[in-house]
């Protein structure tokens, strides 16, 4: 996630320069809002969930709803996922997560 549109298109067009054969999804604001949101309206009710997934969505919706903008980049390894970490450090960053199976990892 980023403070604004203009980090994440900078970042994703720099991903896409460099390995043009990697999906990038951009999810802007409204995106994130219409379609992640709804995913938790009502999960915790009526006890919290034990799994990080709700909190996760309440983050991306807190922070969309402030503006920030999202990239959806796949990372199969440890690798892919530092070679996207290299371009998102060069701009001011809100939040970065791999899923792996079973695992959200902060990074």
């Amino acid at each position: 996630m980023f403070p604004d549109e203009a980090s994440a298109v900078s970042v994703a067009r720099k991903l896409s320069l460099q390995k043009p054969q990697v999906q990038i999804f951009h999810l802007p604001p409204a995106s994130i809002l219409s379609q992640i949101t709804p995913t938790v309206a009502d999960s915790d009710n009526p006890l919290p969930s034990a799994g990080s997934e709700g909190a996760t969505v309440r983050a991306y919706t807190k922070l969309a709803r402030a503006g920030h903008h999202g990239l959806l980049v796949e990372t199969p390894d440890g690798e892919s996922a530092e070679w996207l970490m290299s371009a998102v450090r060069k701009v001011p960053y809100s939040m970065a997560q791999r899923y792996r199976k079973l695992v959200i990892e902060d990074l």
